[in-house]
């Protein structure tokens, strides 16, 4: 595993084909305009980077994966100021969800606020059994989830149970958030490095040589950008994909490994 030189509230590091963000900003990992800069540079680094084909979200420590906005930060911003806070944070998770490479949340602990709606523009979550709870619970401070949660929220569970959830500030456990679909699987683990090494483990499964990334990418990308459009539209899109898989070294590998009755190796383009 490899380290890169720590930045001050976003982490990034390598390890294999996984590039591993870290939300870094004790206690609660609250983040700021500082912090989503810092994470909109390091979706970034990952996204130029061809030996990078997943990327890991988490936060540090056990406590938090994230709490939402830096509240103190927020009260010391003008009308404007907080307008434009909340434009690059949406700019920032739609460059995080378009990024043509599988993203998943490692949930460990609170996933609360804006940590639930960052944790939202993921691809697939992944929870620590017991760690702590999540929940869009803004309305207790006069406001809405504003950084993207009334949208992918609604989009996951359906209008009606999303209202539900956010007027009702409810916070439940991981348990109940695989239950409703916003959590793809729920692992037991002795503490956090046993987690992110379960974690990991998961994500190295999308990789290659055993997964062809590449299509990995593309399905994220058919689904991310296609279901939001009228069909026609969307099929056009698959479409257009699937061309592209079809020209790539790693459909001829894998179409040759079945005919040749074989393991595919992939190398990922």
């Amino acid at each position: 595993m490899t380290d890169t030189t720590p930045t001050e509230l976003v982490r990034y590091r390598v390890d294999g084909h996984v590039a591993l963000l870290t939300l870094a900003n004790p206690p609660a990992n609250g983040y700021s305009y500082a912090m989503m800069r810092q994470l909109d540079e390091a979706v970034l680094r990952a996204r130029f980077d061809d030996g990078v084909q997943v990327l890991v979200l988490r936060g540090a420590g056990e406590k938090f994966f994230c709490a939402g906005a830096d509240i103190e930060m927020l009260e010391s911003l003008s009308q404007r100021s907080k307008y434009a806070f909340c434009l690059h944070a949406n700019e920032t998770l739609l460059r995080l969800e378009h990024t043509p490479k599988l993203v998943i949340a490692a949930l460990g602990g609170h996933c609360v606020g804006g940590g639930l709606e960052i944790a939202l523009a993921a691809d697939l979550r992944v929870a620590r059994r017991g760690s702590g709870l999540c929940g869009l619970p803004e309305v207790g401070l006069g406001v809405l989830p504003g950084t993207g949660g009334t949208q992918r929220l609604a989009r996951m569970l359906g209008k009606s149970k999303a209202i539900e959830l956010m007027a009702t500030a409810e916070l439940f456990d991981y348990e109940k958030a695989h239950q409703l679909g916003l959590v793809n699987r729920v692992l037991d683990a002795t503490d956090d490095d046993a987690f992110l090494e379960a974690v990991l483990e998961y994500a190295r499964g999308f990789c290659t040589p055993d997964r062809a990334a590449f299509a990995v990418g593309h399905i994220k990308r058919a689904v991310q950008s296609g279901t939001d459009l009228p069909l026609e539209a969307g099929l056009a899109l698959e479409r257009e994909l699937q061309a592209r898989l079809f020209a790539s070294k790693d459909a001829r590998e894998g179409i040759g490994a079945f005919t040749e009755k074989r393991t595919a190796a992939f190398e990922g383009h």
